[in-house]
């Protein structure tokens, strides 16, 4: 299996691939996968584990869970927090808010979402994840996707890990000997 990942980390590239729903503007690194799968069984990938490994200058080191296409979405659409709620006479009870903003910017972020877990026989899949950098984007230049949880269907064999780098100077790919 091959891990490759290419980060959106120039403005006017964000824009030509999310329009006005660019999550670069509210410092939310996109990070494209592909994960190709170079056998003949198929490959279970758990991306609920998958995270951006990133080191700091001062020496410290920060693993970042992905946030979903809703939330990025959200985040895209009111940049400054949720609006503030209308007054109501009575309870309303729980439910979802529908905000037509935020549904605007998924209909364009969520088609692009990195979303399935399984990798055929011989087949790539490829999406975006997406990490909160809290605006400082020079982060991604010394950071990496750590995959930790990768395992071969049907046996459920695990493989082994894989850590990429997302900075220039590598090939932004790993490879499993599998």
């Amino acid at each position: 299996m091959t891990v490759s990942v290419r980060p959106c980390t120039d403005a006017e590239r964000a824009k030509e691939i999310f329009g006005k729903a660019s999550p670069l503007q509210v410092g939310i690194l996109p990070v494209e996968v592909f994960l190709h799968n170079e056998t003949l069984q198929p490959i279970r990938v758990d991306i609920s584990t998958i995270q951006l490994s990133v080191n700091f200058p001062n020496g410290k080191h920060q693993d970042i869970d992905w946030l979903s296409a809703k939330e990025v979405s959200s985040v895209v659409a009111h940049p400054n927090g949720p609006p503030a709620p209308q007054s109501r006479r009575f309870p309303v009870g729980i439910g979802s808010i529908t905000d037509k903003k935020t549904d605007k910017m998924l209909e364009t972020i969520g088609p692009l979402a990195l979303d399935a877990d399984v990798v055929p026989p011989m087949a790539t899949i490829h999406g975006y994840l997406f990490f909160d950098l809290d605006r400082d984007l020079s982060l991604a230049a010394d950071a990496s996707l750590y995959v930790p949880d990768v395992t071969a269907v049907p046996a459920n064999k695990p493989l082994m890990f894989f850590e990429v780098p997302l900075n220039k100077s590598s090939h932004n790919d790993r490879k499993s000997d599998e």
